[in-house]
């Protein structure tokens, strides 16, 4: 990753923290995003990632387009090697399990994904791979304390 690139996710992550969770400032002004919080399959280090979501009952659906890039994001080997993971909500965090989903699920969530976002559908487009869809599910229930 460049230092530009590195440069730019910091200033969308401090700015996520600053303000509850809301873009404030540049191209992803408003969006609506969750930080997902893996463990690095290699070095076993945290790895945060912001990423648009949408829900699908109580889970969090997201979507491993990489901007239709031919190769996966970094978050989603670390989602393989170990599903259990951090989600930041707005002002709230809490503990999730993440599912690669498969067959009819996986192409009924992108096709909502892509019917919110068209961009999604550009991305598939854009690469080869089959984009993957993970769908992020709490492991505490609102409200309930870890432990």
């Amino acid at each position: 990753m460049s230092d530009a690139t590195n440069n730019w996710n910091a200033t969308i992550l401090a700015d996520f923290r600053a303000h509850e969770g809301r873009i404030t400032e540049g191209r992803l002004k408003g969006a609506t995003l969750l930080l997902l919080t893996t463990t690095g399959a290699k070095t076993g280090e945290p790895r945060t990632a912001f990423l648009g979501y949408h829900l699908d009952g109580g889970r969090y659906i997201v979507v491993g387009s990489n901007q239709g890039r031919d190769e996966h994001p970094f978050w989603l080997e670390n989602v393989r090697k170990n599903p259990d993971v951090t989600v930041e909500l707005g002002t709230e965090t809490f503990q999730a399990r993440a599912t690669i989903t498969e067959g009819a699920e996986r192409r009924r969530l992108l096709d909502d994904r892509i019917a919110a976002v068209p961009q999604f559908g550009v991305y598939q487009q854009m690469t080869k791979r089959e984009l993957p869809v993970i769908a992020l599910e709490r492991v505490d229930k609102p409200g309930q304390t870890a432990g």
